[in-house]
């Protein structure tokens, strides 16, 4: 049988920006060697593996270079691709078993909400060369989970940075995220990720890095409501609601390539 493709700009309000995904619309589970195959040959920040199950559908996320732990851009797009393809009615939402627990996407006024876990970072010392690898003064570091995250003094110094990123592949880290409060009207910080490790040098909108940032700038800004601007070149914003120890993620999402797998 075949699978069915899209391939999805996430995060975007017009083709070719944004954070493409490719959503792989799955009749029955796939060995994961075989997803693992695939994503490196499509080639995407993510390749995104959708299941129907029992209650829901099950979720995997994979890199071209390694299976993800947690992929926001991903879990926006396979609801648009469910919507989209009336695999799911839009007014029914989404619920996705996922490697983080159980994750939710609800369409809301043309934007699609994505319930996710909260990646709090705590403050670490980073470890030796890697604000050397980044070419950056640091103003704060810290470390959750999945990655480094690193404040800089301002917008500007976000935008210009230049890391090695070859040197940044030899961390023992998923990425490193770098921010900074914003200079632009109508958004609160800014960000860039760097993920070379995992075959990612530099993403696009980096949903779950969002999730260590949300939590960082409404504690450093005193409010739970958020909209950020990840400044790599395709660009994108992504509105955030921290809720406790969830956050609820907001961006726009469009189709640009169907295909198909025999």
């Amino acid at each position: 049988m075949s699978i069915r493709l899209l391939h999805v700009d996430a995060f975007a309000d017009a083709p070719f920006t944004g954070n493409p995904a490719v959503v792989c619309l799955l009749d029955g589970a796939r060995p994961v060697d075989w997803m693992q195959a695939l994503a490196a040959e499509l080639n995407q920040p993510a390749a995104v593996f959708v299941v129907a199950s029992v209650d829901g559908f099950a979720v995997r996320w994979f890199s071209p270079a390694a299976e993800l732990t947690l992929c926001g851009h991903g879990t926006l797009a396979a609801a648009h691709a469910l919507w989209e393809t009336a695999r799911l009615p839009r007014a029914a939402g989404a619920r996705f078993t996922t490697r983080s627990g159980v994750l939710s996407a609800a369409w809301r006024d043309g934007w699609i909400a994505i319930d996710l876990p909260a990646e709090v970072a705590a403050p670490a010392s980073p470890p030796v060369g890697l604000l050397d690898a980044l070419g950056a003064k640091a103003r704060w570091v810290g470390r959750n989970r999945l990655d480094y995250v690193v404040e800089l003094d301002d917008e500007t110094a976000v935008r210009t940075l230049v890391p090695n990123l070859g040197e940044l592949a030899a961390f023992d880290t998923r990425g490193v995220i770098v921010t900074a409060r914003a200079a632009s009207a109508g958004v609160d910080f800014v960000s860039r990720f760097f993920a070379p490790r995992v075959g990612i040098p530099e993403d696009a909108v980096t949903g779950s890095a969002h999730c260590c940032l949300a939590p960082l700038w409404a504690a450093r800004l005193g409010t739970s409501s958020l909209t950020a601007r990840q400044l790599s070149a395709r660009g994108g914003v992504v509105r955030a609601s921290v809720e406790a120890d969830r956050v609820v993620l907001s961006g726009q999402a469009l189709t640009v390539l169907r295909g198909q797998i025999d």
